[in-house]
C-alpha cells in the first residue's frame, strides 16, 4: 500500500505518517533556505552543527559519516568543501598520527552562530500547542524514534545527563573531570557532559 496515494490515507496511523513526512519536508526546506543565504549545502550546515556540539572524540570524517548517514567519500567531499571555505581545519592527533580530527575555525564558529535559529519555525509551531499536547507529542515521537533507532534508520546523539552511562559527581575532588562515563570508564568534564555523544543510551530504555 502506498501512503503517497491519497486513497490510502484514511487510517489514523497513515495520516500521522504523512504529517511526519510533511514536517521533514519543512525542515529540509528551512535548511535549504538558510543554505542559499549562507552559501552552504544542507549537508554542510549539518556538519558545522555536528562539529560544534558533538563530543570531541567523534569529530572526525568517520564520525561525520555516521552522523550524516552517508558514505565516507561523500563526507570527505563535504569536509573538503568546508575546508576550502575556511570554516574547518584538520588537526592530526599528537597521540596517534593516523587520527585526524576536525575543528571549526573562528570563521566556522561565526557561521554556526548564524545557524542556531534555523529550526525556530518548527519550535514555534510545537510551542503553540498546549503543554499537555506537547508532553504527549514528545512521548509519542520518542517512541517512534526509538523503534527507528533499533531498526538502524536513526543514529541518536544526546547529552550525558540523560544517559544511563553517566555518573554525576563521581569524582568530586577532580575539577577537570568531576563526572564519570561508564561506557568508556573514564572521568568526564562538566563542559563535555553538555555535548552530544553517539554512545548515548537513554536511562529508561537501557535493558
Amino acid at each position: 500500500m502506498s501512503l503517497f496515494n491519497p486513497k490510502h490515507r484514511n487510517a489514523l496511523h497513515s495520516r500521522i505518517t504523512i504529517a511526519l513526512y510533511r514536517i521533514t519536508q519543512a525542515i529540509d526546506s528551512l535548511f535549504r533556505e538558510r543554505g542559499r543565504l549562507m552559501g552552504l549545502s544542507p549537508a554542510q550546515i549539518q556538519s558545522l552543527l555536528f562539529l560544534k556540539y558533538a563530543r570531541p572524540g567523534v569529530r572526525t570524517i568517520g564520525g561525520l559519516t555516521d552522523r550524516l548517514g552517508v558514505t565516507y567519500a561523500t563526507s570527505s567531499d563535504v569536509v573538503n568543501a568546508l575546508e576550502a571555505k575556511r570554516l574547518i581545519k584538520r588537526i592530526r592527533s599528537r597521540e596517534d598520527q593516523r587520527v585526524v580530527a576536525l575543528r571549526l575555525t573562528p570563521k566556522g564558529e561565526e557561521k554556526v552562530g548564524m545557524l542556531e535559529d534555523v529550526l525556530d519555525e518548527i519550535e514555534a509551531a510545537v510551542n503553540a500547542l498546549p503543554e499537555a499536547e506537547q508532553t504527549t507529542l514528545l512521548r509519542a515521537t520518542q517512541a517512534v524514534v526509538l523503534r527507528l533507532q533499533h531498526a538502524g534508520y536513526v543514529k541518536v546523539y544526546d547529552m550525558c545527563w540523560n544517559c544511563d552511562f553517566f555518573q554525576k559527581d563521581a569524582h568530586p575532588n577532580d575539577p577537570h573531570g568531576p563526572h564519570h562515563c561508564a561506557f568508556v570508564d573514564a572521568p568526564l568534564s562538566e563542559a563535555n557532559s553538555y555535548l552530544e555523544c553517539p554512545d548515548f543510551v537513554p536511562v529508561e530504555k537501557l535493558e
